[in-house]
């Protein structure tokens, strides 16, 4: 199956029945995190859950049907933009679904190349490679 690079997040959710329509409730992180805008009008695109799509599945390791992925592994190389400073004074990047990488010793607005040396389900820290880029 080709998933399209416009996809902003993957999640399960059962459908509900309600008077003349049915809903499909979006989980909470995805509109928290800032990949959905409650406001904004999506195109979803809904996957059968067939025993075969089981079966493929079951070689790989669970997890939670609704948290996607980190974007980033350790050891990776990224070039970043810092947004923001975060509270400790790091500096903050975000790269897909908004998932936020913290850069200790950057300042908004610069542009550095970082190795990713820790990987958290909601963020990941980078440490300088290069200074701006």
């Amino acid at each position: 199956m080709e998933i399209s690079e416009k996809l902003l997040c993957l999640f399960s959710a059962d459908v509900s029945a309600e008077e003349d329509r049915y809903v499909i409730e979006v989980p909470r992180q995805e509109v928290e995190t800032g990949d959905i805008d409650p406001e904004e009008v999506y195109r979803v695109a809904l996957i059968s859950r067939e025993e075969d799509d089981a079966e493929e599945t079951t070689a790989q390791p669970q997890t939670a049907p609704s948290e996607p992925q980190p974007p980033v592994d350790v050891g990776e190389t990224r070039y970043v933009e810092i947004e923001d400073i975060g509270k400790q004074g790091d500096g903050i990047a975000r790269v897909e679904r908004g998932y936020v990488i913290i850069v200790p010793g950057a300042d908004v607005g610069e542009r550095v190349k970082v190795e990713v040396s820790e990987v958290k389900s909601n963020f990941a820290v980078g440490e300088i490679i290069e200074e701006t880029f």
